[in-house]
């Protein structure tokens, strides 16, 4: 067949293919391109999940979704919507269905619940396994005790802006109760000045209550404690007198300059150095102890937090002042000798920011044979920092002394002497779970439930 003829019938045989033939030609296309990226993600999904499981990171340490399978389409919307992204990868869709596949990384959003379109999210406390404390609350944030409320990450919720508009809803109940505002006695007793303490402190403010803010140690809470320059997570939130705050993702400086500058504009009043000891029920109100003073109050707002008190080694020389129980600057330590004690990921990260100081050695010494508690990103910088010799590694150890210029460490009945300038102690820390018995505010152990 001649060439002008052939070319012909191709034309002819290309003009008579019906238009739906080649729209359903792409349609088919751009479905294989979908089908081929989410089997891609579903892989990475898998080995982000795997490697959480040979880490031992697989319990969430607060507020989490419990994802049923049954309900699940696998539409990806809970993994979108988490705002961890692309930081962390909380969610995945594994086998086609969502799953929690690095759950130490979940902080209690809730965004994932909200965005299920068929309600197969539920958010709960603790597992089966490993069981959260959490004091029982009305839905205004009251304790079985009338009169006593508790706000922010002691009642579960982690995350700052959460803990931000529970201190202000708190307040708003408090402000409610029969009395509040009727004569000269405080209206209110605050204890503690972190994300929940200092908003509720300002909504106490703004709503003209007589109210007291104790603080033991520093504004910012656990915020304070981070070391520098660590970046912190949050989203926009609303602060009473001052308005919309647009933080995203910012630094432990800047979040912490913000709220000085903003406790200097307001004139909010904080009493800094205030332990809280004890508060008992009086007649008609409160009597709150502290180191210090005795105060009293209509109604008490508590807003601790659950980290409590460090958990110490509580072996000989321990009270020297060169122990310490958390990081915040790694250049207070340059051209020192630092021991780090622990396996969780406030070690290893303390361990590596301080070897990274010139002039600096560190020994990390941990009881266990292997880092299980930590991530796998923390785990890969001491690697590196061990191989270039910027850190020296003691598993399987245990500390059994300090003295003024060093540190006395067991390891498989074996005693070794290091030279140590420092020392932090990273053992996490005891929950306040006996005060608040003490108060008799009562306290349920959640196992993977709401």
């Amino acid at each position: 067949m001649p060439e002008r003829a052939k070319l012909h019938l191709t034309n002819i045989m290309v003009t008579t293919i019906p238009a739906y033939w080649l729209y359903v030609l792409v349609m088919l296309i751009i479905w294989l391109c979908y089908i081929v990226m989410r089997k891609l993600k579903q892989r990475r999904y898998k080995s982000i999940h795997k490697e959480a499981q040979e880490a031992g990171l697989t319990e969430p340490p607060s507020l989490h979704p419990l994802i049923d399978p049954a309900l699940c389409s696998g539409c990806g919307a809970c993994v979108i919507a988490c705002p961890e992204r692309p930081q962390h990868n909380v969610l995945g869709l594994i086998n086609g269905k969502a799953a929690l596949i690095d759950p130490s990384n979940c902080i209690g959003h809730g965004a994932c619940a909200a965005a299920c379109p068929y309600d197969a999210i539920t958010l709960v406390f603790g597992t089966e396994k490993r069981g959260v404390d959490i004091p029982l609350l009305s839905p205004e944030f009251e304790t079985n005790i009338p009169g006593i409320f508790i706000a922010g990450e002691l009642g579960g919720m982690g995350l700052i802006r959460n803990a931000i508009n529970q201190g202000q809803q708190a307040i708003n109940s408090i402000a409610s109760l029969n009395g509040i505002g009727k004569d000269d006695m405080t209206d209110v007793i605050i204890i503690g000045a972190g994300p929940a303490g200092f908003s509720a402190s300002l909504q106490a403010l703004s709503k003209g209550l007589k109210y007291i803010t104790l603080e033991q140690e520093s504004l910012g809470g656990t915020v304070f404690k981070f070391p520098r320059g660590k970046l912190v997570m949050t989203a926009p939130f609303h602060l009473p007198i001052i308005g919309s705050v647009r933080f995203r993702e910012t630094t432990k400086e800047a979040l912490l300059d913000f709220w000085t500058e903003t406790e200097r504009k307001t004139n909010v009043k904080i009493n800094y150095g205030e332990k809280v000891d004890k508060i008992e029920k009086t007649k008609n109100g409160f009597c709150v102890t502290t180191n210090n003073n005795v105060f009293t109050a209509r109604s008490v707002l508590l807003t601790i937090g659950r980290r409590g008190t460090p958990r110490k080694l509580n072996i000989p020389g321990e009270e020297m002042s060169k122990i310490v129980y958390h990081l915040i600057d790694p250049e207070q330590y340059r051209g020192q000798h630092v021991l780090i004690v622990g396996g969780g990921d406030s070690a290893l990260e303390a361990a590596t920011s301080i070897a990274a100081e010139h002039g600096t050695t560190v020994t990390l010494s941990y009881r266990s044979d292997a880092f299980s508690r930590a991530k796998k990103k923390n785990r890969d910088k001491i690697e590196i920092a061990e191989a270039q010799g910027k850190i020296k590694t003691l598993m399987s150890s245990n500390v059994k002394e300090f003295t003024q210029d060093s540190a006395i460490i067991e390891r498989k009945g074996e005693i070794i002497i290091i030279k140590n300038d420092a020392a932090i102690i990273c053992a996490g820390g005891i929950l306040p779970t006996a005060f608040l018995k003490e108060t008799g505010i009562q306290i349920e152990t959640k196992y993977g439930t709401a």
